[in-house]
């Protein structure tokens, strides 16, 4: 994925995952971030194309602890600046974000001064070895004309080859639950349901994971 496909990428993002809260926060800020994953060593883009003209694409971290630092290092206050802008042009959203995350990305996204860093986790369990590295898959979408096709196959495979590579133990992701949702495509690429959990708007999100050792062989799908 290039910068030159941002405008197609972030065009099938808003229609197919309108209500996630960056969605709702405007294409301009959603273009941004991401464009986040486009220069991080930590990150995949993937763009497919047919006849020269895009039909698909995937993005997801390999990384996500290092992909997050970098984003805060980099591009935090280029997001924060356009996030707030965005905010303030949608007073319903900012009181939604004030209740809802506000507190939480802060957590995350501030910089903990004056603290040391946490050890890994295997460290503070005791454990032998390095911690295990979980890539997530973010977003995987097919424009409808080209689905049936196992171009969606195509994108999941090669980020699952790419994590493995990276030496992830596994790969993550979280899909709507039900038929909005992919989990039955997931379910027959041997993707693992764990689980269902809610976002602060009640949505419904379904948790699946793919192990990664040893590599496993690509799979086929019809999305």
């Amino acid at each position: 994925m290039e910068a030159e496909d941002l405008p197609y990428v972030v065009a099938e993002h808003l229609a197919h995952f309108p209500d996630g809260f960056f969605a709702r926060l405007g294409p301009g800020f959603l273009t941004r971030y991401t464009a986040t994953y486009l220069d991080s060593p930590y990150a995949r883009g993937y763009l497919l194309e047919h006849d020269g003209e895009p039909v698909g694409f995937l993005v997801g971290v390999t990384d996500p602890a290092s992909h997050r630092r970098r984003l805060v290092d980099e591009h935090g206050r280029a997001l924060a600046l356009r996030a707030s802008a965005a905010l303030m042009a949608r007073p319903a959203l900012a009181v939604h974000f004030t209740r809802t995350r506000a507190a939480r990305y802060s957590r995350k996204l501030l910089p903990q001064r004056g603290r040391a860093p946490a050890a890994p986790a295997a460290e503070r369990a005791g454990a032998v070895g390095p911690p295990q590295r979980v890539a997530v898959l973010a977003h995987v979408v097919v424009s409808v004309p080209f689905r049936s096709h196992g171009l969606g196959a195509t994108l999941t495979n090669q980020f699952v080859q790419d994590a493995a590579a990276y030496g992830c133990s596994r790969v993550s992701l979280v899909t709507e639950t039900g038929d909005k949702g992919a989990g039955k495509f997931y379910e027959r690429l041997g993707w693992h349901f764990g689980g269902e959990t809610r976002t602060p708007e009640g949505r419904r999100l379904s948790s699946y994971s793919f192990p990664l050792y040893p590599i496993p062989p690509l799979s086929r799908g019809t999305l």
